[in-house]
């Protein structure tokens, strides 16, 4: 694509406006790439994140543990992520996504090996806890860097089909540690979980770019951005400077995501966050051990529980699709209110195999695909500016939520909650969220940034 009648007048240098640039083209390799690229790094992500909630009930055996005594640390590396998240996201606003992307995938793989060494609860705690900054800072700038490499119009579908990565690794973990933990023990999937990272980090640094975007927001002449643009399709002309029309960075970031009328959207985006990674920690750190309860062995309680993830990666390409076609919102709420149904019904259904692996992957499909479309909206709702700030403060306030639901249903198992009332409270949060939802779809028509 030739822009160089992009001109801002006789005699003056030609601008490129770097949006209305990328949301001209069709999806082309190079961001079927970054794409690629983000989407494994998220998946290695997802492995990391939710190999404790797989060996649990192994190293619980192991270790002599009571019912809910690893509740603690499962919060502590939620905490982690929590702090990751919130501290992750300003940070690449300021650095950049690709600097921290690398940082965040080498931290966590370090820390995930270190964890193979522990040797009680303490330390397992704070290894947990130390892991979880890498895995917080990873998400909201993947999310952030494939966004602000999408057309407006697949920027949906491309940040949710990227988001599938983190389903996809938190599910084979389940696979891994099913085969892996019998034969080797618990300390195996860290083995994996950690060695994985550092081996998928030189990949990184080779082959991932900057945001456009984001350097064109601190250089309009930057020397990286014409080779990137070629490699998208662009020809940029001889000596033009590259501009996007948002608004421009004004002091501390967080704050920014309260100006230009966003006050009550982030909140009530903050509320959905919360509620959804409530549910979602809660069900994939517990649902081994509850099916496990059931009867059944913990081989086959691990193979169930990660249909969950499963489920979960197939629900983002199909409703990142449909958001293309119809919107956020309506798709945002009907999710939600579809997770709510859903995790009710998982306390119903009998431990016959088949009938419960169906619960357990729609739920999971409803769950994380709501996660997955709270994702792509909060990339579309903030600029380029604050976005990474934006997606990491929405999912480090969530991450409050995923820290509180491990410990709610630690607390639920430790009160001998029959099935049927465990899952009725795990759907409360859902119907919130929807709700949330309903009133964010209210505000659409006071957000600037929403395709």
């Amino acid at each position: 694509m030739d822009m160089s009648r992009s001109s801002a007048g006789t005699g003056a240098r030609p601008q490129i406006e770097l949006g209305a640039a990328i949301d001209q083209l069709d999806v082309g390799r190079y961001q079927i790439w970054i794409m690629v690229l983000c989407g494994a790094m998220v998946f290695l992500d997802g492995f990391d994140t939710q190999a404790l909630g797989y060996v649990a009930p192994s190293l619980s055996t192991a270790w002599k543990l009571e019912r809910g005594a690893l509740g603690p640390v499962f919060s502590a590396g939620l905490f982690g992520i929590m702090i990751g998240a919130l501290a992750g996201g300003p940070i690449a606003d300021a650095v950049g996504r690709r600097k921290v992307i690398l940082a965040a995938c080498l931290w966590f793989g370090a820390l995930s090996l270190a964890t193979v060494f522990v040797a009680d609860l303490t330390q397992l705690m704070l290894l947990r806890f130390l892991t979880g900054l890498g895995l917080g800072a990873a998400m909201p700038n993947a999310i952030a860097l494939v966004s602000e490499f999408s057309p407006g119009r697949r920027r949906a579908s491309m940040v949710m089909i990227m988001f599938c990565g983190f389903s996809l690794g938190a599910a084979l973990g389940g696979v891994a540690a099913g085969f892996l933990v019998p034969q080797y023990g618990w300390a195996s999937v860290f083995w994996v979980g950690g060695i994985a990272p550092l081996v998928f980090a030189p990949f990184l640094v080779a082959a991932l770019p900057e945001s456009i975007r984001f350097l064109a927001a601190r250089d309009n002449r930057h020397a990286s951005i014409p080779p990137i643009l070629t490699r998208l399709g662009v020809t940029p002309p001889e000596g033009a400077e590259f501009v996007i029309a948002e608004e421009k960075a004004r002091g501390f970031s967080v704050v920014q995501l309260f100006g230009e009328r966003r006050g009550l959207a982030t909140l009530l985006l903050w509320l959905i966050f919360f509620m959804s990674l409530l549910d979602l920690y809660l069900l994939a750190s517990w649902l081994p051990t509850v099916i496990n309860g059931m009867g059944l062995s913990v081989t086959t309680a691990v193979f169930i529980s990660s249909l969950f993830q499963i489920g979960g990666t197939t629900a983002p390409p199909l409703l990142g699709l449909t958001i293309d076609r119809v919107g956020f919102f309506g798709v945002l709420v009907g999710v939600f209110l579809a997770s709510a149904c859903a995790i009710a019904t998982l306390g119903f259904v009998g431990s016959d195999t088949a009938p419960l692996a169906l619960a357990v992957f729609v739920a999971g499909f409803c769950v994380v695909g709501g996660q997955g479309t709270a994702n792509g909206l909060a990339a579309s709702i903030y600029p380029t500016v604050v976005r990474g700030t934006g997606v990491g403060w929405a999912l480090g306030i969530g991450r409050i939520g995923s820290i509180l639901g491990p410990a709610i249903g630690a607390a639920m198992l430790v009160q001998k909650l029959d099935r049927s009332s465990i899952f009725l409270v795990s759907a409360v949060p859902a119907l919130i969220a929807a709700g949330a939802g309903v009133c964010l779809w209210l505000l659409k028509p006071k957000l600037n940034n929403i395709h």
